[in-house]
């Protein structure tokens, strides 16, 4: 069972918030956008084909696109239908609405997440990222909160249980950084 209805808690956030960081639950633009950089950091300069799973409002391509970073292909994937309009208009994008968890996705070199698990169960966070590292060719990128905190709402990972993750799904290397936020961290599994 789901850790909260992820539907309303992005609707009201995107109500009371509109249409910006805020409106998908992040702190402020700059906390995204300082995940992203992490994310960023992880990735290579020429990248052909990228999912963002979990995309919300496609801000990573807003990101993308203000850091002057092409890739070829950019693809979003959100399970809210909301939320994939308006990434749709955001980007000018293929936006897919699936559950990640669940759902058959397209392939891609990479799979990128800013978020999107953190209001998951743990079974549920173990399938989605699964599911990712699956659908890539080379790599799925991930910030997650970090910690052994526990939350009605939030889901907390420790080092210990992602690299039981990484383990059980064959990653050939894993990449982390947790120097740049509190309870947050960015985790590349590569191929």
């Amino acid at each position: 069972m789901p850790r909260i209805d992820s539907e309303k808690f992005y609707l009201a956030s995107l109500k009371k918030h509109g249409i910006n960081a805020r409106g998908v639950n992040w702190v402020s633009q700059e906390t995204q956008e300082l995940r992203f950089d992490i994310i960023l950091d992880m990735l290579p300069k020429d990248i052909d084909t990228l999912v963002d799973a979990g995309c919300g409002f496609g801000d990573f391509h807003r990101y993308l696109h203000n850091k002057n970073i092409q890739c070829k292909k950019y693809m979003g994937i959100d399970s809210l239908r909301t939320m994939c309009a308006i990434a749709h208009k955001n980007t000018k994008q293929e936006i897919i609405l699936a559950d990640i968890t669940k759902d058959r996705l397209p392939f891609a070199e990479y799979y990128i997440c800013s978020g999107a698990m953190n209001v998951l169960n743990g079974f549920e966070t173990h399938l989605f990222i699964k599911n990712c590292l699956q659908s890539s060719q080379k790599a799925f990128i991930f910030n997650i909160l970090h910690g052994s905190e526990q939350s009605e709402t939030y889901n907390y990972f420790s080092i210990k249980k992602i690299e039981k993750i990484a383990q059980e799904l064959n990653v050939n290397k894993i990449e982390m950084r947790d120097d740049y936020m509190q309870n947050d961290i960015t985790v590349g599994f590569f191929l």
